[in-house]
């Protein structure tokens, strides 16, 4: 084949060039988001994962919790997540920003977490309920106890010791490490407003809405 060569130094060519495009175009479109300020709460939005929540991100991604967990709400028409009670709206790149490696997860095996801190707040449930359902495990999430030290009773019982679950004379106390995963788990809320998260409205309907 006489123009062999040249035949693949185009290919390879036009398969750098469209992975370049794709690359830095992408990176040009999202690449300088910023919080969004919102004037009537005087607060930027998303916020930074405060630290310790910080940590539990790499406790979560070390756990493999993505495997059975998605944190992206889709918008109706593509999924039920609203349905279900999952977000009030759809997540968007710029709730991602301050994530070096967003956790989106692979299977719906397990609800979705974007908004599980909202939905934690609204329920009631706090750390200690959480640090039990991670101890015990709950309908096919399985039980992570390497988070927990059981430790020997000497004089009070530590604030921090699950209520039940360890044998007399002893206490199960959350490892550091158990309760960075709770903080950043409690961390995650995708309950403010972001423009573009907002649905879209035909240009029809939003001229005779005004009417």
């Amino acid at each position: 084949m006489k123009n062999g060569p040249l035949f693949f130094l185009g290919l390879f060519a036009a398969l750098g060039i469209s992975w370049a495009g794709l690359l830095i175009g992408t990176n040009a479109q999202l690449g300088g988001l910023a919080p969004h300020f919102d004037e009537n709460q005087d607060l930027a939005f998303p916020a930074q994962f405060p630290g310790v929540a910080e940590q539990g991100l790499r406790v979560y991604r070390d756990l493999g919790c993505a495997s059975c967990h998605t944190q992206q709400v889709r918008r109706p028409g593509f999924g039920t997540d609203q349905e279900r009670g999952w977000g009030e709206r759809q997540s968007v790149a710029r709730d991602y920003i301050y994530q070096s490696q967003p956790q989106l997860g692979a299977m719906r095996i397990g609800p979705d977490l974007a908004n599980y801190g909202s939905r934690a707040a609204e329920a009631g449930i706090g750390a200690p309920a959480l640090l039990a359902y991670l101890y015990n495990g709950h309908e096919g999430m399985p039980a992570y106890r390497m988070l927990f030290e059981q430790r020997k009773l000497v004089g009070e019982s530590s604030a921090k010791a699950l209520v039940g679950g360890a044998p007399e004379g002893y206490e199960l106390v959350p490892t550091p490490r158990a309760q960075a995963l709770v903080a950043y788990l409690l961390s995650l809320k995708q309950s403010y407003e972001l423009p573009e998260a907002m649905p879209y409205e035909p240009a029809e309907a939003a001229k005779g809405g005004s009417q």
